[in-house]
């Protein structure tokens, strides 16, 4: 049985580069401390996870060239380790990075095809065969970047009647518009600033506003987004780290605060977590800090269900560290870490 007393977290992890693939954990409620309960490799590379929301079923993504998707049955009275609910499902589109459950649909993020995939979700669970895929077009400035369709996450807005994804190498979010049941149709396209390499955002939670952090430029682009007519509009850019940082760095995973005061966002080669705070109008985001990540490659930065915790997948390093928040500041401070070799994602139950 996965859970006790505490929550549950759930890690994801390269296994052609030594992972156990996907990790089930117990949250610790006082400290936020992981201890690991159970693993398995059943699905290949398992970059990025998603959870359903009744929280007995997880979705991952295969991210490999015949990239693939699979539920697993999580249960909290279930199994130990996560099960497969059937074979990993084929998304029609290579190295996908990014899924999300958006009514009946699990929709994933394809990076090597640049597309979308949309995949039924059964009664129980379980995954069928994609129904759609929305191929992106297009392509960013000449230079040493991607010059096609990079499609990088894919995100549901609050309310449910929208899916953004971000595209690397179009330099763009696409808007999908969702049907009473969740089928997805394209509706809109916004152009960001060539060349900064949109990788992923996250929501305000006054739903008002989107933070779109490039990959390939340490910039945090603020954008209001219209809930009724889904368009999203860019208003302005932050430098992600403070003046005088030198050196590469190529930012990977965004978080706002539950408040709405503070913006996060991790960044590898610089290895660190950058605090931002926001002011009234949430539009004009001022670098604060960046503290040390606890380890190297920051790949994801997930929010705990708590608010008061940030956790740090740090993916050549091998581990997973958590961070007491400072309610006033906004400021991470290191509480512990959890082994977990090649990692590249955790979520929360």
């Amino acid at each position: 049985m996965i859970g006790g007393n505490g929550g549950r977290a759930f890690i994801g992890s390269f296994t052609s580069a030594g992972g156990r693939g996907v990790i089930a954990a117990d949250v610790d409620p006082g400290t936020g401390a992981l201890t690991e309960r159970a693993a398995t490799d059943a699905v290949a590379d398992p970059s990025y996870l998603a959870l359903s929301p009744d929280g007995s079923v997880l979705y991952a993504v295969s991210e490999r060239e015949d990239g693939a998707a699979a539920a697993l049955d999580v249960r909290p009275q279930g199994p130990a380790a996560p099960r497969l609910m059937g074979a990993p499902v084929p998304v029609s589109g290579a190295g996908p990075t990014h899924l999300a459950l958006v009514g009946g649909r699990l929709l994933t993020a394809n990076y090597g095809s640049g597309s979308v995939s949309v995949l039924p979700v059964a009664a129980d669970g379980a995954l069928r065969e994609p129904v759609a895929v929305f191929r992106h077009e297009g392509g960013g400035p000449p230079g040493d970047r991607p010059l096609t369709p990079r499609a990088h996450q894919v995100v549901a807005a609050p309310g449910g009647r929208w899916a953004l994804c971000t595209d690397l190498g179009t330099d763009s979010v696409r808007i999908l518009a969702l049907s009473a049941d969740g089928e997805p149709t394209p509706h809109g396209e916004t152009s960001l600033r060539p060349g900064t390499g949109p990788r992923h955002l996250a929501f305000h939670p006054g739903g008002g506003h989107v933070y779109v952090l490039g990959e390939l430029e340490p910039i945090l682009t603020v954008c209001r987004w219209d809930a009724t007519t889904g368009v999203l509009e860019p208003v302005g850019e932050t430098p992600v780290l403070p003046d005088g940082v030198t050196g590469e760095s190529f930012p990977s995973a965004v978080v706002v605060s539950r408040d709405g005061r503070f913006v996060w966002a991790a960044v590898r080669g610089h290895d660190s977590i950058a605090v931002i705070a926001l002011d009234a109008t949430y539009e004009k985001p001022e670098p604060v800090t960046a503290v040390d990540c606890g380890g190297r490659w920051p790949r994801d930065l997930a929010l705990d269900p708590t608010g008061r915790r940030l956790y740090a997948a740090n993916e050549r390093s091998g581990d997973v560290t958590w961070f007491d928040v400072d309610r006033e500041t906004g400021v991470p401070a290191r509480a512990g870490s959890l082994e977990a070799p090649a990692v590249s994602c955790v979520i929360f139950d």
